[in-house]
């Protein structure tokens, strides 16, 4: 098992279950040997309580400046059981089984800071100076005096080093499931650029190619006709004039899809209360306006996205088929949930019809692969006459709720 290094996930942090009760466990025996070296008083009493309170200013700081220590770990243990050696010497003989489970804390200390070798060899060198020191008691050696402290020492050593162990196994889980993440993240942002290149493909298909294709061709009947019908080949110009300004109006509106400004700092509603107002200049209807229900929040910036292009699919199809008079766009945002609507009053069609649902702009296949892409869905109700009501929901991942609680 590797020991604590700058940039381990180990080194980071401790234990904390067991490691709290092992430092308050050592700061007791440490204020109880001071108070007992009071109550017994003698000459070297005032030393014996000024080493006692150097042991715990040095434990405590070490601990304070864990992560800053890295290399110097090994050397601060050695001077913690350097002065808790020289305790276990000169202390008086009463107070001795008090200072023998500061062992404890410090074989554990041993374990987080050295290599296994290492700390094998501490807790060895403790398990000596226990044995020895117990054979030092007035009464002689008494194994059970010895065999207390000393076991409480192996085993608290290798209860410490299993919750070690599972705390780094912990963390490594951890930062595979935050790798795993990033990678889906990535995975679905390449995903939704082919869907975005397949989308422009049939756009510019459906619409400058053939209108292009279409102007060529009338340009080449035009140059032909020139010296003998010339009325006929202005007539022929004068089309593909007119063929190419609206070419260049829907230029501008793929450019503006593609690019909305609005979403430079991630806000969908101020994204979508822009797009409205653009789409009532265009002429998509009398009156398109945006309702936001609930608290808005920050989103994800994919969903954002994913949403925006929806709304102005929903919008395209609205100003090509729908010939509506007014448009809602309604946001709503739950704890678990998004949800936008666009509703229109105008011609409406019956849904699952083939060749009745609209397929300009971004199409509701389009916008039902964006939805399902992130776990939502999209759903139509509409009837001829009647109007239309599409509805995308997208779902929160429980981090995002939480995110949202948090900066809301």
């Amino acid at each position: 098992m590797d020991v604590d290094t700058p940039g381990s996930s180990a080194g980071r942090r401790w234990a904390p279950e067991a490691g709290y009760l092992l430092h308050g466990a050592f700061f007791l025996v440490v204020a109880g040997s001071v108070a007992r070296m009071w109550h017994l008083g003698g000459p070297l009493c005032p030393y014996l309580i000024a080493l006692n309170l150097l042991l715990a200013a040095a434990y405590a700081a070490g601990l304070a400046f864990w992560g800053r220590l890295h290399r110097w770990r090994a050397a601060w243990l050695g001077g913690l059981l350097l002065l808790w050696l020289v305790l276990m010497i000169v202390a008086p003989a009463p107070v001795r089984p008090a200072f023998a489970w500061c062992a404890l804390p410090l074989a554990c200390l041993a374990v987080r800071a050295l290599a296994p070798a290492a700390y094998l060899g501490v807790i060895a060198g403790i398990t000596v100076v226990l044995a020895a020191v117990a054979a030092m008691q007035p009464g002689g050696f008494e194994p059970d005096s010895a065999i207390a402290p000393i076991a409480g020492v192996w085993a608290a050593a290798a209860l410490f080093r299993g919750q070690v162990r599972d705390t780094e196994l912990r963390q490594r889980l951890i930062d595979q499931l935050h790798g795993t993440r990033s990678e889906l993240a990535r995975q679905q942002r390449a995903a939704g650029v082919l869907t975005e290149r397949a989308r422009l493909a049939r756009e510019i298909h459906d619409t400058l190619a053939q209108e292009l294709g279409a102007s060529r061709t009338l340009l080449q009947a035009a140059e032909r006709d020139w010296p003998t019908r010339p009325d006929r080949a202005r007539t022929r110009v004068r089309t593909v004039t007119e063929a190419l300004g609206d070419n260049l109006v829907e230029v501008r509106r793929m450019i503006a899809d593609l690019s909305p400004p609005e979403l430079d700092d991630h806000d969908l509603a101020a994204a979508l209360v822009a797009l409205c107002a653009r789409e009532q200049r265009c002429g998509t209807a009398a009156e398109v306006c945006f309702r936001s229900l609930g608290e808005p929040r920050p989103l994800p910036h994919e969903l954002t996205a994913t949403l925006l292009r929806v709304a102005q699919g929903a919008l395209a199809n609205i100003r090509d088929h729908a010939h509506a008079h007014q448009v809602t766009v309604t946001l709503s945002q739950q704890n678990n949930e998004v949800t936008l609507q666009v509703r229109d009053d105008g011609a409406g069609f019956t849904p699952g019809r083939a060749g009745t649902a609209p397929t300009r702009g971004f199409g509701l296949p389009s916008m039902r692969d964006r939805l399902q892409a992130y776990g939502g869905a999209l759903s139509v109700a509409s009837t001829p006459g009647r109007g239309t009501l599409l509805t995308g929901r997208l779902p929160l991942r429980p981090a995002e709720s939480t995110l949202l609680a948090v900066t809301g």
